[in-house]
């Protein structure tokens, strides 16, 4: 069972020139993060603009969680979800999105922990939002590439993910595969209730390519991604294959015109909770008499089918 860490109160938010925005909410999804986790979390804290954090930690060993429990602003404006395992960030984001829907914030912004994202960056991104934008892209190719420290062959396998998705899906952005995002409230209400599958970086595609393809307004903005100044990379090579058989299904989807993010449907007897997404420990927590009726329903499916 996940873990959250706060207790909501009411925080005076600063949001001078944000004139439609009240309570702005930066995810921060972590798994041994604990070099970057406070130096992150103080930077946002002196921003301009008065903005929440909430911490989706996956029980990282080296104490991450344990560092923003500790922090003198926890439960006032920065919060933690602790998650039972190493989950995927996919699902860190539907669980922080769904966090933010039920305590009453309009704008999530997606961010990495380690500084690849300047905290500086977060004003601009709010103020599109604030704008008329249902979503801001902070992107790392809209005025050439912006791109500090990385290898030559990390870069070129970016420039081809952004090539390959927006050839695949037909999204006209520069940087579909960004990962700094600012996201109103109204969009959020709509992708936790999408049949999004992607736990690892493809969820950062699909969010995008359906809030595109249902028509809300997104706007890209240039910034500068700088290589993470501490830990180690999460992104490993079974998540680049999964986001890339992910686009293409958006890209088939799109050709034949399928409805590939409709919505989620509520069953009786799920082998688990579609809105969190894949979870042993949602499954333990089944009763013996659900996954037997599930189990029947599915001999009786493949019975029918055998039979017409």
């Amino acid at each position: 069972m996940n873990h959250v860490h706060s207790s909501i109160s009411s925080v005076s938010t600063d949001t001078k020139g944000l004139k439609k925005i009240q309570r702005p909410l930066v995810i921060l999804p972590t798994f041994n993060e604990v070099e970057n986790i406070i130096q992150i979390l103080e930077a946002i804290e002196e921003l301009p603009v008065r903005i929440s954090a909430l911490v989706v930690d996956d029980s990282s060993p080296d104490g991450t969680a344990e560092m923003v429990i500790n922090h003198p602003s926890f439960d006032k404006n920065i919060f933690l979800l602790k998650r039972p395992m190493k989950s995927g960030l996919g699902s860190a984001y539907r669980e922080g999105f769904q966090w933010a829907l039920k305590n009453g914030y309009d704008v999530c912004l997606q961010m990495d922990s380690d500084f690849s994202h300047n905290p500086n960056d977060i004003p601009r991104l709010l103020k599109a939002v604030s704008d008329g934008a249902d979503i801001a892209i902070g992107s790392r190719y809209l005025n050439g590439i912006s791109v500090v420290n990385w290898p030559l062959h990390r870069l070129f396998l970016s420039l081809w993910a952004g090539a390959y998705t927006r050839f695949l899906t037909g999204m006209p952005f520069s940087d579909p595969t960004a990962g700094f995002n600012a996201i109103h409230r109204k969009v959020l209400k709509k992708l936790v209730n999408y049949n999004i599958t992607s736990d690892g970086y493809g969820f950062l595609i699909e969010t995008k390519y359906f809030a595109w393809k249902d028509g809300f307004s997104i706007k890209e903005l240039p910034i500068i991604f700088t290589e993470r100044r501490d830990g180690q990379s999460k992104l490993n090579f079974s998540i680049k294959v999964q986001s890339a058989i992910r686009v293409i299904q958006l890209g088939l989807g799109r050709i034949w015109n399928l409805n590939t993010h409709k919505e989620r449907v509520s069953t009786n007897c799920p082998l688990y909770d579609f809105r969190l997404g894949k979870n042993p420990h949602h499954i333990q927590s089944l009763t013996a008499e659900h996954k037997k009726e599930r189990a029947e329903r599915l001999i009786m499916s493949l019975s029918h089918d055998e039979r017409s």
